[in-house]
């Protein structure tokens, strides 16, 4: 029986059953997952081993995709709460390079809810160029958009954290993982960063390459072809590219900016972790997710993030019907998923976001749960599975 060490509050319970249950039934191999409750930690609980087989305990931390995506989006309206920033003005206000090829009216909202088409560069991007801040960001202002802005939603699955990362920088003075980590990491005192510093490479449990759904044949996922060591976090986008065709929009968007991401390994790559890269490399654990994000819904320790106007602001949907890059339909916020059938929390209002392969953290603001779940053994989809499921459920079950 897999070991599960932490601690669950009463009437909590079956988060722990759950929890217990994915590593017998669901393929888990390493995970975390903790719940808030009005404020207060309710559930810590972490199991199983990391991908070097050590105990994947408390110390440990994870990458988590896109799950990232949310802590750069708080970073921004952190800023337009304090009045610095106008999610409405163009983004061309803060950043003027960016006004090239048609993108002079684009506003910085459509950067959060993914209306601007720049989904990728028009530039082919070396790994180099990947953890070159500037260079992302210079490739991104001479790029036109892949659609007329505005006209429709796709979602920017990595150019995302440079888009918005990029007018943190320009209103501020200061990148987005500084700005994170001083505004928000640590007044909470998370483990979390976006550029992980190099003396915490240790506690990192490398990424374990998802497989195909049931009668999918992948090349990736068979021996030989995707690190069986679990090194390289191989699959979601040679399935796609096998669903969806080599020049589908879903592909570019993945292996973003300029193809420099679609070598899988890039993401087990310790220069990857120290780099930032806001909406793919953020590196944490379950409490840091969930602990941000009770801050951004309520007081945690005498910390809140938002208050009421902007976090109602943030979180009003913007977005409805198929997204261009993705097909399925989901709801974007302001930097956040809502609550739907593709992107499933606890109903409501809830809000947050998935990351690729399984990670996830979002909170409900009108029940005051926040959760985050981190896990090593990534899975196909981009919005959950049934680990994640069985999870929420447990958490919706014993709030009530």
């Amino acid at each position: 029986m897999t070991e599960i060490r932490g601690n669950v509050a009463a009437g909590f319970e079956g988060v722990l059953d759950a929890f217990e249950a994915n590593f017998a039934q669901h393929g888990e191999v390493g995970a975390g997952v903790a719940v808030y409750f009005e404020g207060e930690p309710v559930v810590e609980l972490t199991g199983g081993e990391r991908t070097d087989g050590t105990p994947y305990d408390e110390r440990t931390l994870q990458l988590v995709f896109s799950s990232t995506k949310g802590a750069t989006a708080a970073c921004a309206h952190l800023l337009a709460q304090r009045g610095a920033l106008d999610l409405h003005a163009p983004v061309a206000t803060y950043w003027p390079e960016f006004a090239a090829k048609g993108k002079q009216h684009i506003p910085v909202s459509w950067l959060l809810c993914h209306k601007a088409g720049l989904i990728d560069t028009d530039a082919r991007l070396t790994f180099d160029e990947l953890l070159d801040w500037d260079a992302v960001a210079d490739a991104l202002a001479d790029s036109a958009p892949l659609w007329e802005p505005g006209t429709q939603h796709g979602y920017h699955a990595v150019t995302y954290g440079w888009l918005v990362g990029e007018v943190v920088r320009r209103v501020d003075g200061r990148g987005l993982g500084q700005f994170f980590a001083e505004e928000i990491a640590g007044p909470l005192g998370l483990d979390f960063w976006i550029g992980l510093p190099d003396d915490q490479n240790d506690r990192l449990s490398k990424l374990i390459p998802m497989t195909p759904p049931d009668g999918m044949p992948l090349m990736a996922a068979e021996e030989g072809a995707g690190g069986g060591d679990g090194s390289a976090p191989a699959g979601l986008l040679e399935m796609l590219e096998m669903l969806l065709g080599p020049d589908n929009l879903a592909g570019k968007a993945l292996s973003a900016p300029g193809g420099a991401t679609a070598d899988p390994e890039v993401w087990n790559n310790p220069r990857t972790w120290a780099a930032e890269i806001p909406a793919a490399n953020g590196i944490t654990n379950a409490p840091g997710l969930a602990r941000m994000y009770a801050a951004l819904v309520g007081e945690v320790d005498g910390v809140r993030l938002l208050d009421d106007d902007t976090l109602n602001a943030a979180i009003e949907p913007q977005v409805e019907g198929p997204d261009s890059v993705l097909v399925f339909p989901i709801p974007f916020a302001l930097g956040f998923m809502r609550h739907s059938d593709m992107s499933p929390f606890v109903g409501g209002r809830s809000f947050g976001h998935y990351g690729a392969g399984g990670s996830v953290g979002f909170a409900d603001p009108d029940r005051r749960i926040a959760v985050g779940y981190v896990m090593n053994q990534m899975h196909f989809g981009l919005a959950g599975d049934p680990r994640t499921a069985a999870l929420l459920a447990a958490v919706d079950a014993a709030v009530g």
